[in-house]
């Protein structure tokens, strides 16, 4: 099992951001009610950019939901 570093919510979307085999690659897995997210991120990312991360999760959810409507 990959180690957890950090976990938070974007409001109902809970981030999660686990280790990987990949040395400076992360995972980070994203989930609220009805749809779930995962993909990789670099450490570096992960630790200079993770606001700008995080509107593009917002968005992906947003997109989803949106799809979901239709």
């Amino acid at each position: 099992m990959s180690k957890e570093l950090e976990s938070y919510y974007l409001g109902d979307i809970k981030v999660i951001i686990t280790e990987t085999e990949l040395p400076e690659k992360l995972t980070v897995t994203c989930q609220d009610n009805s749809f779930k997210m995962e993909f990789k991120a670099s450490l570096y990312e992960y630790q200079y950019y993770k606001r700008h991360m995080n509107q593009k999760i917002r968005n992906r959810f947003a997109q989803a939901h949106e799809q979901e409507k239709e």
